[in-house]
């Protein structure tokens, strides 16, 4: 993306819930890049402040003292080798911990085997009604993309809840899912209805919506076990509320030793919650986390990749999950076009007016700067953010108003041409020399890309 936001404290919001963590790292190691060796005075100051930065981010004590024990241990043993600085030796050590207590190497792409009952657990307020839909979704559009398709139906026995039933109801119809509605009032009985329909419909899955209370409580949990004796469920999943902190911990580990489940969804993940249950759930439950909720809509529904995620808390971005956005939301078509004409050198109105049409596609612009190296050590602000997405929509809007003449020839744009332009965007004719500006900077980086002989800028 060759867009070019400039301001004099340039500056992006990243409302994610790893976000404290990344820009707490961030300036933890970027400080201690400065010097030229690594001491057991500079070290044992950075370990201090790592294990401050997971005190605030709401990891549990013990959690934190066998992470930075662990990273103490490692680090001290560990042969400085040529090609490293011993500054960069200590946060490759942090990063390969970080990337243990987070789940590991493995990059295997979590997918639910067919056929199968995935019963859904949690308290209310977790979000676990509309992270049916979403996992519904997920599992629709990842069969999609290896040509295949999947026959889904969700349902609910939440008779606890007021309008939860409603709820999914509402989004099996956005998402186009088959949903069925038990006339029984039992929650056990009514769920062995809801299998002998979901089995008549010849479905490939079944994602059964469990009730959920404030708290957890006996009769919840033993009607819980009472359903997964019946159902026999290939998959329990419990979802999380991220912003619960400790207490999600706590939740787990009950709700593990009651009825027990395979894995985790954490919800709300771009909230503005501290990141510590995720850091210590693997670690302290020794169970998966699948996916991450990031919004309300239903693609709003990411897998959970420990070792992008350990690069994000890290402050080295995940560059491969905005590729693969792209992929997914940007049609190969328009990504060759635009290449086409960086590729060549030429960028036009219209190619910039696209790039900006791309990048709404894939988010705000907080949202997709949270996937860039060096995210963390900016400092960022709401306002600011804000300015930019206003920015953003005012130039879409006056390039609108331009003939495609002028899009294509920006030099046509004399002061009556811009005048005329800025009435019709309803902007004053600084925010179109101010465009013209920024576009003007954007042209200037593509013939300094091209002639490096960079060919892909997307």
């Amino acid at each position: 993306m060759i867009y070019y936001y400039k301001s004099e404290k340039m500056s992006f919001l990243t409302c994610d819930m790893f976000d404290f963590l990344s820009q707490k790292f961030s300036s933890i190691f970027s400080r201690l890049k400065e010097q030229s060796t690594l001491t057991e005075a500079n070290m044992q100051e950075a370990l201090s402040k790592v294990r401050d930065a997971l005190l605030e981010a709401d990891v549990p004590y013990e959690v934190i003292e066998q992470f930075t024990q662990e990273v103490k241990a490692e680090a001290v043993g560990k042969k400085v080798t040529a090609s490293l600085r011993p500054s960069e030796m200590l946060l490759k050590v942090v990063h390969d911990k970080l990337l243990q207590f987070l789940g590991g190497t493995t990059e295997t792409t979590f997918t639910f085997q067919i056929p199968a009952v995935i019963m859904v657990m949690g308290l209310q307020g977790s979000g676990k009604t509309t992270t049916i839909a979403k996992m519904a979704s997920f599992v629709r559009e990842q069969a999609k993309a290896r040509g295949k398709s999947r026959r889904i139906m969700v349902a609910s026995v939440d008779f606890y809840r007021p309008a939860a039933i409603d709820q999914l109801e509402i989004l099996a119809k956005q998402g186009n899912f088959l949903f069925y509605r038990s006339p029984l009032t039992d929650p056990v009985a009514a769920a062995q209805d809801i299998l002998k329909k979901s089995q008549a419909e010849q479905c490939d899955l079944l994602f059964l919506d469990t009730a959920g209370r404030l708290h957890v409580d006996d009769a919840m949990l033993e009607e819980l076990k009472k359903i997964d004796e019946r159902l026999k469920p290939k998959y329990k999943i419990l979802v999380i509320d991220a912003m619960t902190g400790q207490e999600s911990l706590k939740l787990a580990q009950l709700f593990d030793e009651k009825v027990g489940f395979m894995g985790a969804v954490l919800t709300k993940m771009d909230s503005d919650t501290r990141g510590g249950v995720a850091f210590a759930f693997r670690y302290a439950l020794k169970k998966p986390i699948l996916f991450v909720g990031l919004g309300e809509k239903l693609g709003d529904l990411e897998l959970f990749r420990p070792e992008r995620m350990a690069s994000r808390i890290m402050g080295m971005g995940d560059i491969q999950t905005l590729i693969e956005k792209a992929e997914q939301k940007i049609k190969q078509s328009e990504q060759e076009a635009l290449s086409k004409s960086l590729m060549q050198g030429k960028l036009t109105l219209e190619d910039f007016a696209q790039q900006m049409d791309m990048m709404g596609k894939l988010g705000s612009l907080s949202s997709v700067m949270k996937y860039l190296p060096g995210m963390g050590s900016l400092s960022m602000t709401p306002e600011m953010i804000e300015k930019g997405e206003q920015e953003m929509k005012r130039f879409k809007a006056i390039i609108r108003s331009m003939t495609v003449k002028e899009r294509r020839y920006p030099k046509l744009l004399d002061a009556s041409r811009k005048k005329r332009v800025a009435a019709g965007a309803g902007v004053e004719v600084a925010d179109v020399n101010n465009l013209l500006q920024r576009f003007e900077q954007s042209q200037q980086f593509v013939k300094m890309f091209t002639k490096m002989g960079k060919n892909k800028f997307f």
